[in-house]
């Protein structure tokens, strides 16, 4: 069984809205200095809106609050927080995936989903309907995805991706994965994955 040695830094639900930030800011400049000495790291945040929420409770007041009781300057950490995802030249890159709460039902949680969507280098959306129905995974095909996936992908088979998405996108969101698994586990790679399709496998 493979198993990664990592560090875990937590700050529990009950923890005061000032120890999760403080705990943010040790994690990101622990990692920032990991990286200026050639590491790769990687973060993994659960999740953005919670921390996002915690900086609103501790920021001093701005003044000026947005929608959902949102201040102006609470989203100015959070968005330092994830901008400093980077890959350096001379070596080491620091790799953030967070986590982002929506269908919520709070309007200040949909403001910090908007705010930071769109910029990240990929986004996965996961449904709850498809998650009840135990299909795993539980992924909205048609709304995730990778920016610039051409840098990631040979021509033929950005192509062929692309030619799958035309196909799936008028299904049903549970339909179109369950296709997918279909046919993932009929084949081995990609390049097998793509022949069977072409044929009407």
């Amino acid at each position: 069984q493979l198993s990664v040695r990592v560090k875990v830094v937590s700050s529990t639900f009950d923890e005061p809205a000032a120890r999760h930030v403080h705990v943010a800011d040790m994690v990101i400049d622990l990692a920032k200095r990991l990286v200026e000495h050639k590491k790769y790291v990687v973060i993994l945040l659960d999740s953005i809106t919670r921390l996002a929420r915690a900086y609103n409770t501790v920021v001093p007041s701005s003044g000026k609050v947005l929608t959902g009781g949102v201040d102006a300057n609470a989203l100015q950490r959070p968005k330092r927080f994830f901008g400093a995802a980077r890959n350096v030249e001379e070596g080491g890159s620091l790799t953030i995936i967070g986590t982002a709460l929506v269908d919520t039902g709070s309007k200040m949680d949909e403001v910090i989903y908007e705010e930071f969507k769109g910029t990240g280098n990929c986004e996965i959306h996961l449904d709850r309907r498809m998650s009840e129905k135990r299909v795993y995974p539980s992924i909205l095909l048609n709304k995730s995805g990778t920016r610039r996936e051409e840098l990631l992908l040979k021509p033929e088979i950005l192509q062929k991706t692309w030619i799958l998405r035309k196909l799936l996108y008028p299904m049903d969101e549970i339909e179109a994965m369950e296709f997918i698994l279909e046919k993932m586990k009929a084949s081995k790679n990609n390049l097998d994955f793509f022949d069977m399709m072409r044929r009407g496998g």
